[in-house]
């Protein structure tokens, strides 16, 4: 039986409220997400024995790559949840299953304990993690989209990678402080990388209560029985077949550029480079503050002149710029120009990120949204924004590392051509009668 739920308040006051409480439990979930490729570096010859650290990263970025291919399942098994069950039940839910996910590898025995049962039980924590995630981002991005009145939907839905940012910062942040306070190198390669594991879990369970007090989305709560009784379906998604390329299309070159210059940059610096893993990872660090702080002005920004002028500056910026922005990195060992080329990247990808969430919330109905948002994006950043180390990895492996950079160009090149052609959904919204 669906709980008693309230429609949130119409009160500037009552949304942020319902804002920061969304936006901490995104901030956990990614956190735990990306502990995982923050800490590979020192977890991966413990899981993989070999004496090249290009072949154990790429088997790391591998299992990395299986839980995003567990995305798309969570984003319709969640999707679909929230849309019967309402925003805040599926959100509480998704973050158990990272708890539970995060506790699996923190205490997981290495390849010399258990032999090949040590993958395989990494493998298991990254598929029920690649399935809360699946749930998590459709759901939220709903769920903040829904909260925020129409002059300022933009500017709030940014939040929701303001904390997906601060979770890589967490995870990052810890990372430093083992590395350079508590633990010697050593020391983080023999068991210290187990901590954050242990951190990401007890902070989701905590989340987990957190969440529990949320109230629910008015969008939600105000849907006729008759439409209630197509929530979440894939019949009644089906009704919107545009929508859901649209979701795929403009998320295609945004995800791969996201996930190359944030998690795999780390790698790329320390493997491709030259630099030591921390000062990769201070690189990393001040990179990712600047560009979590600019996205609620990207968001504010496409509320007065429109969501697609953003989306096409990314397009055809990072269309132009990142061949030459990999290419500067590669031979580069200032640390001040990594962090400017770096910074220029992802200034450029905030076109994308700041309001990715909202455009593709707006695209769909109430009775399908976070279906509508969760499943095509799942699907879209498994095969490309998933396996963007390993086929980074890959081509390096074999001394082509710079098809990975044309790879990149032709991807948001591709989705360019979506910018162009669709809708400015601020104009051309599905939320604007809820």
């Amino acid at each position: 039986m669906i709980e008693q739920i309230t429609a949130i308040p119409k009160t500037t006051g009552g949304r942020i409220k319902s804002i920061i409480g969304g936006s901490l439990g995104n901030l956990v979930e990614w956190y735990d997400w990306y502990v995982y490729t923050a800490f590979s570096l020192y977890f991966s010859s413990a899981f993989f024995p070999s004496d090249n650290q290009t072949v154990q990263l790429l088997n790391s970025a591998g299992i990395f790559a299986i839980g995003f291919l567990m995305r798309p399942l969570g984003g319709w098994l969640m999707g679909t949840f929230a849309d019967k069950r309402g925003r805040k039940t599926a959100l509480t839910t998704s973050v158990l299953l990272m708890s539970v996910g995060s506790l699996i590898i923190a205490v997981t025995p290495g390849y010399k304990s258990i032999g090949v049962a040590a993958p395989a039980l990494l493998v298991f924590a990254r598929i029920i993690q690649g399935l809360s995630v699946g749930g998590e981002y459709g759901t939220s991005a709903t769920y903040l989209s829904e909260m925020a009145g129409r002059k300022h939907r933009g500017f709030y839905s940014s939040f929701q990678y303001v904390t997906l940012i601060m979770g890589q910062l967490m995870a990052l942040g810890v990372l430093v402080l083992l590395q350079r306070v508590f633990l010697t190198e050593q020391q983080l390669h023999d068991w210290g990388w187990r901590i954050p594991f242990g951190i990401g879990a007890f902070l989701a369970i905590v989340t987990m209560y957190l969440r529990r007090s949320l109230q629910e989305s008015a969008s939600f709560k105000n849907e006729d029985q008759k439409a209630r009784s197509m929530q979440g379906t894939l019949s009644a998604l089906a009704k919107h077949p545009k929508a859901v390329f649209t979701v795929i299309g403009l998320t295609v070159g945004g995800t791969l550029a996201f996930y190359t210059f944030t998690t795999y940059m780390q790698k790329f610096l320390v493997n491709t480079s030259g630099f030591s893993k921390s000062s990769a990872t201070l690189i990393s660090t001040l990179t990712l503050v600047v560009f979590m702080l600019i996205q609620p002005a990207f968001g504010l920004l496409s509320d007065k002149i429109g969501r697609k002028p953003l989306l096409i500056s990314f397009g055809v910026l990072g269309t132009l710029t990142t061949i030459p922005i990999m290419t500067l990195l590669s031979e580069t060992k200032d640390v001040w120009v990594a962090f400017g080329l770096i910074l220029c990247a992802l200034i450029i990808v905030s076109g994308y990120t700041s309001i990715n969430a909202v455009v593709k919330a707006e695209l769909f109905p109430a009775n399908v949204r976070a279906l509508g948002v969760g499943f095509p994006y799942a699907i879209a950043v498994s095969i490309f924004g998933g396996t963007a180390e390993y086929i980074a990895l890959l081509f390096k492996n074999e001394h082509h590392q710079q098809w990975f950079y044309w790879y990149i160009t032709i991807c948001i090149a591709l989705s360019l051509v979506l910018y162009i052609t669709m809708n400015d959904t601020r104009k051309h919204s599905k939320m604007e009668d809820e």
